[in-house]
């Protein structure tokens, strides 16, 4: 350890400017008004003593916790001892200044069961040398009696240090704490981009490339106007799918999603008998939810048409409004997709999809609360088909 951090720690946060302050005017009062002070005789040994205590008195700059509890009692009870001599021999009485300091600081450093003893000690001890008829001191003894009561003081302000270090530790786990939730926020916004980006340009690309190897089969067949017209798609989903890509840069920065046209439009892209259906009074949801709709939407479609080419695919959104008698309880909005069984002669369309699927939107709806269900049909006119049913709060 170097010079400047060895006084940095002797000078730490128990040396507050009124500490440092206090202690020089007690040493320079001990030195002007403590007498008598000589080179022989009495005013040596008062000399002495007075060095002795000053010098203690300073170990109240030494920052808590540098010296051990034993060492911290021991020079207690020797500044005590100090103070009560230099009360005998002074004739002054503003020695007993350095008693008051003596047990304030053991009320300061050391706990209530040894400072109050401590304290109670040092008053008799200074009580019973200025009732010693020696010294030829006017002091009277109810000064010495009362210089255990300044332990009241030193106990009062460790209590309150432990109270401004308490709320310092709190204050610092709570930005810790703080810290940790803006890491995971950032995480949890930073994943969420990456599965919106992911999912357009999944969504973009698998129709493209379905509607290649559409094209493909058609040239194969020698159907040239057929396979032009999907050419045409497959352009038609490129420019949609750059429409898509801004559309979700504008999502990212949270401006509003118009959830309805923004269904109907990639209904209409990617489905030739794809209907849309709205029940209940259209509300505006959160941006956020929008997307996650948005999202398990182009999923679903994607899936409809890699596996099911050529079915009929619907689209239902509902909002609900519950309440019970007097109630209300949250609000909700389901969505469903539902394709059809294919038709007969069509093939599946093999690296067409996202490679997200159910596992993809059930991350997404865990991050608001929601719930989806997907699985096939088997019963009704969707026999043999496929159902996603996604139920968000809000």
């Amino acid at each position: 350890m170097n010079r400047t951090q060895t006084l940095t720690r002797w000078f730490a946060a128990d040396n507050n400017p009124i500490q440092v302050f206090g202690t020089v005017v007690a040493i320079v009062v001990g030195a002007v008004a403590v007498r008598p002070i000589g080179t022989s005789g009495t005013g040596l040994a008062v000399l002495c003593l007075l060095v002795l205590v000053s010098l203690l008195l300073c170990t109240r700059l030494i920052p808590e916790g540098v010296l051990s509890p034993r060492v911290q009692l021991t020079v207690l009870c020797v500044w005590s001892a100090g103070a009560a001599a230099l009360l005998a021999l002074d004739r002054s009485g503003a020695s007993a200044l350095f008693a008051y300091f003596v047990t304030g600081h053991a009320g300061y450093r050391l706990d209530s069961r040894r400072s109050l003893p401590f304290a109670a000690c040092t008053s008799v001890l200074c009580a019973g040398v200025l009732l010693l008829p020696w010294g030829g001191h006017h002091t009277s003894w109810i000064v010495g009696a009362f210089t255990g009561v300044s332990v009241l003081v030193g106990i009062s302000n460790r209590a309150h240090t432990e109270a401004l270090r308490s709320a310092r530790a709190a204050a610092e786990q709570a930005e810790l704490a703080s810290r940790a939730e803006a890491r995971a926020e950032a995480l949890a916004e930073r994943a969420r981009i990456a599965r919106d980006v992911h999912d357009v340009l999944a969504h973009s690309l698998a129709g493209v490339n379905m509607q290649l190897e559409v094209t493909d089969a058609l040239l194969e067949s020698g159907d040239i106007e057929r396979a032009r017209e999907a050419a045409q798609r497959a352009q038609s989903l490129v420019r949609s799918g750059l429409t898509e890509v801004q559309r979700t840069v504008g999502d990212l920065r949270e401006d509003a999603l118009p959830l309805v046209e923004t269904l109907r439009s990639m209904l209409a892209s990617l489905s030739d008998a794809g209907t849309l259906t709205v029940d209940g009074p259209e509300r505006e949801l959160p941006v956020r939810l929008a997307q996650v709709i948005v999202r398990c939407a182009q999923e679903a479609l994607t899936n409809a048409h890699k596996y099911a080419p050529g079915a009929p695919v619907r689209m239902r959104l509902e909002y609900r409004e519950r309440a019970e008698q007097r109630e209300r309880l949250p609000e909700e909005t389901v969505f469903e997709v539902v394709n059809s069984a294919p038709p007969d002669g069509s093939r599946p369309l093999a690296g067409a999809g996202s490679g997200m699927g159910l596992v993809g939107m059930r991350e997404r709806l865990d991050l608001v609360g929601g719930t989806v269900t997907a699985g096939p049909i088997v019963d009704g006119d969707d026999a043999g088909g496929w159902r996603v049913r996604v139920v968000i709060q809000g």
